[in-house]
């Protein structure tokens, strides 16, 4: 049994849960499954073949599904090419290289190799932000922008939330839901009532099946921080229980010579999307 799933069968429950939300694509797309040093990892691709490309990488606890709602205004612009992080609940290969150690870095080199993708600009959300500059900063002429989500990996992470958290855990299903009420934050009220639910029941499906990746994130250094030598954008919630948003715009706005931070109100560590926002950035 793989270290990152609780048991055989809950690794299998999640596999057949993400097959069957990938009928549910909301475009015409391939499917890749790519061979690198840290194994297999799986790749959904979509949009015009000869657009521009868009890397995107999901958040922690998550797979490319997390791009559902988003991928057909993306890839009506873009050829969009939606990564399963390793060591995630996807369908890459279940390693977890060190953070400390540039293996992230190879083993995004051999993905967008086997892509036939040179410099691109990447999207990215939470651990797939932590991803993404932890990239940029070893790959700068790889990278043409970064637009990112409450991205981990430039401030402190936060810890008073999960007092809370484990305390409403005892309570229930009601409390679970509570629980990541709370880590999510108020942002989830702009989605749908039927899309809340169904990022709630997936969120309680994952906690249930799928070991979280235990200690903190390294945090990029003064250093690391100005080889962002591309432009970055940054949307982050004011009310992030897990990141101190305000140390993020703080750091890369007075390191990193081409990014900008915007501090969304009334907005914790779910971001909803800013399609115009994200789109003049990336087409800039």
């Amino acid at each position: 049994m793989s270290e990152i799933y609780r048991s055989e069968a809950g690794a299998q429950l999640l596999r057949e849960h993400y097959l069957r939300a990938l009928t549910h694509w909301p475009v015409d797309h391939e499917q890749h499954r790519v061979p690198t040093p840290e194994g297999e990892t799986f790749v959904l691709s979509c949009g015009p073949a000869d657009a521009d490309p868009l890397v995107l990488l999901h958040g922690s606890g998550a797979n490319s599904t997390q791009w559902m709602s988003r991928v057909a205004e993306l890839a009506a612009r873009f050829r969009v090419y939606a990564i399963d992080i390793i060591g995630e609940p996807g369908l890459s290969a279940p390693a977890r290289p060190p953070l400390d150690s540039d293996r992230y870095a190879g083993w995004l080199d051999a993905v967008l190799d086997a892509l036939g993708l040179g410099r691109v600009p990447i999207m990215a959300v939470s651990l797939g932000g932590w991803v993404a500059l932890d990239y940029a900063t070893r790959r700068p002429d790889r990278v043409e922008r970064l637009a990112l989500s409450c991205p981990a990996g430039v401030s402190r992470q936060r810890k008073g939330f999960l007092v809370k958290a484990l305390l409403l855990n005892l309570l229930g299903r009601w409390g679970r839901l509570r629980g990541v009420r709370l880590v999510l934050g108020p942002g989830l009220a702009s989605l749908a009532p039927a899309e809340t639910a169904m990022v709630l029941d997936q969120v309680l499906l994952v906690a249930r099946n799928y070991r979280y990746r235990s200690g903190d994130l390294p945090v990029f250094d003064d250093a690391a921080l100005r080889r962002l030598t591309m432009p970055v954008h940054v949307l982050a919630g004011e009310l992030d229980v897990m990141l101190d948003s305000r140390e993020t715009k703080r750091r890369l706005e007075a390191v990193a010579p081409r990014a900008t931070v915007r501090l969304l109100p009334g907005v914790g560590h779910f971001v909803p999307p800013r399609p115009a926002v994200e789109h003049a950035f990336l087409t800039s």
